[in-house]
């Protein structure tokens, strides 16, 4: 088996060229983009871990007291009153 610490300092040969080829007057967002990318992150899981909950309480179904209401308003029997121009209502 090849020597671990042999593989190590050859492939460190390799790298330091490459990291003395970046240009020193290269802007990069650095740890403070870093920290606010990490931030903005949270924030937006933190968001949708809230939304996921308060979207599970919401009850879609209608209870029986409101559909009875609607019931007992009258007859729905396609007649509809419609406002006219003249201000009153007539009925279709």
């Amino acid at each position: 088996m090849p020597d671990m610490s042999a593989s190590a300092s050859l492939a460190m040969t390799h790298l330091v060229p490459l990291a003395k080829e970046l240009d020193e007057d290269k802007v990069t967002p650095g740890v403070l983009g870093f920290i606010v990318f990490a931030v903005m992150a949270l924030a937006v899981w933190g968001l949708m871990k809230s939304m996921n909950r308060h979207m599970g309480r919401v009850d879609f179904e209608e209870s029986q007291e409101s559909q009875e209401s609607e019931d007992s308003e009258g007859p729905r029997d396609g007649a509809e009153d419609v406002a006219v121009a003249d201000g009153g209502t007539k009925q279709r």
